[in-house]
């Protein structure tokens, strides 16, 4: 599953990427933006693996917009004007939608998506194994990512519950989900973020693994069952 946002300040242009984004089972469009800030505060706490992104905007123009990530997604830059092209690859953009976007093209660009998320994960799971380390007080322990059955935010530290054991870890839900595979994981509430392998059902609010019941926010309910009904 591709999760995406859309970053256009026309309206219209929005309309056009969610009617296409509908079009394509593997994509999951969880939010679109008309101001480019907001997007960007939405990306402190959130991760996506695709941002589509229009060039000229006023206020910041999107290739200030991609500077200022702190993480940074596959790009995929939308405009009506040809002569961003270039800059948009010096951004190491995947690809550069010319308005309007045909469907054809933009599904193009999500093939481009899918394709290099499929290369990250088998290098991944080539290099580290779907192994992870994580430092524990003075150990370093090594964490199985298909046992984790969620992670739980305490003040400033992580809980990391697995299958067979719960290990501390001084680190931010940032720092970790860029170390999980973002099909497999996913943040439910401000406090917790879970393994999809172990859901064993969903009720009243609450996500159940095992014998674990797991809080859903308010402003990730949403977000999470469009992921599901696409899945």
């Amino acid at each position: 599953m591709i999760v995406s946002i859309a970053v256009d300040d026309e309206p219209k242009a929005l309309d056009v990427i969610s009617i296409h984004s509908s079009k394509v089972p593997e994509l999951a469009l969880i939010r679109t933006f008309t101001n480019p800030e907001n997007a960007l505060a939405f990306l402190k706490d959130e991760f996506v693996d695709l941002i589509f992104l229009d060039i000229n905007m006023p206020g910041i123009s999107g290739l200030q917009f991609v500077q200022r990530l702190q993480t940074k997604p596959h790009i995929v830059f939308t405009t009506a004007y040809s002569e961003y092209a270039i800059d948009s690859y010096n951004f190491e953009a995947v690809d550069y939608l010319l308005k309007p976007i045909e469907f054809d093209r933009f599904y193009k660009s999500v093939y481009k998506v899918k394709k290099l998320m499929q290369l990250n994960s088998l290098q991944q799971d080539n290099l580290l194994g779907k192994y992870f380390f994580v430092k524990d007080g003075y150990k370093q322990m090594k964490v199985c990512m298909d046992d984790i059955l969620y992670i739980q935010s305490e003040g400033n530290y992580l809980n990391i519950v697995t299958k067979n054991e719960r290990v501390v870890a001084r680190m931010t839900f940032q720092q970790l989900l860029e170390k999980l595979p973002p099909h497999q994981f996913f943040r439910v509430h401000n406090s917790y973020v879970i393994n999809f392998k172990h859901i064993l059902k969903i009720e009243d609010n609450q996500i159940f693994i095992q014998d674990h019941k797991i809080p859903i926010g308010i402003k990730y309910k949403e977000k999470l069952f469009g992921v599901i009904n696409t899945i």
